[in-house]
């Protein structure tokens, strides 16, 4: 049995807000450039030019890439080993988002209710979904989410007659409805299976996974290849404004679903694909 305590856990999501605001990955740095040498729009290749920039001055200034610093969501796989000191979990999150987000000058942008609309003042609380593992180690995973791309998500319960085709184009629907709202490029996660709630679980929780990293079954890494060259096949273009740079990459995740249904759900990342990890 390992102790990690209270306070271990607000340093380290306080440090995890701070640092996905401020610190593109390198993997969606990368895919900017491999984009701009592809791009054949003028305006493509200005927007994707603009977007380098802008994550080169928000490392080096420290401030935040993008005004909308997001909602603050957690996927935290604790060890069953692992034993939480000094408080609960959950309110260790919440104080490091409020840290953080405070000490990083991030903006608040959660309400309390979302009928009645008064902000927190914090930006808590935070989304947390908390995953029982092997070991004795704490793994946090923090994604900003910004509310342009995630107003564009969308879920379906096709029937397993509908088959492959129909989950496609539900795909490529989401993604032509979201047009220039989910600030292209996007990343297109994808959740395929399980129930209603899991299927959007499971689509929020792909985004994590890095540009250019295939899921591991042979069959789903090729429709995302695939629904990727289709993707960038609309036409939307950086930002919207036309080209061939639509998306950055599509992640889809997998799980076993009833004999009667084929849930697909689509979360959409804008061009600021924010998330960082770290282990305790």
């Amino acid at each position: 049995m390992r102790d990690v305590t209270y306070d271990q856990i607000v340093n380290a999501v306080k440090n995890l807000c701070i640092e996905a605001n401020y610190d593109l990955g390198e993997d969606v740095v990368s895919a900017f450039k491999r984009a701009l040498h592809q791009e054949e729009s003028d305006v493509g290749k200005d927007v994707l030019g603009q977007l380098i920039q802008n994550a080169e001055i928000a490392t080096t200034e420290r401030l935040p890439m993008c005004q909308d610093t997001g909602m603050a969501v957690f996927f935290v796989e604790l060890g069953q080993d692992c034993h939480i000191t000094g408080g609960s979990l959950y309110d260790a999150i919440n104080e490091g988002i409020r840290q953080g987000y405070k000490d990083g000058y991030l903006r608040n942008s959660i309400v309390k209710d979302p009928l009645q609309r008064q902000n927190t003042g914090d930006n808590t609380p935070g989304v947390i979904h908390i995953e029982l593992v092997e070991g004795e180690h704490c793994k946090i995973h923090m994604a900003a989410k910004g509310f342009g791309s995630e107003n564009m998500s969308r879920l379906t319960m096709l029937k397993p007659a509908d088959g492959i085709d129909a989950v496609k184009e539900f795909i490529l629907e989401t993604v032509r409805l979201a047009g220039p709202n989910a600030c292209p490029p996007m990343v297109v996660g994808v959740g395929l299976g399980g129930n209603f709630e899991k299927s959007a679980y499971l689509a929020k929780k792909s985004l994590l996974r890095p540009i250019g990293e295939r899921n591991s079954r042979e069959d789903i890494a090729k429709l995302e290849e695939e629904l990727i060259e289709k993707v960038n096949q609309l036409g939307l273009g950086p930002q919207g404004m036309g080209g061939r740079t639509t998306a950055l990459d599509v992640h889809i995740e997998v799980y076993a679903t009833h004999i009667a249904g084929l849930p697909v759900a689509v979360n959409i990342n804008c061009h600021a694909s924010r998330h960082k990890t770290t282990i305790l």
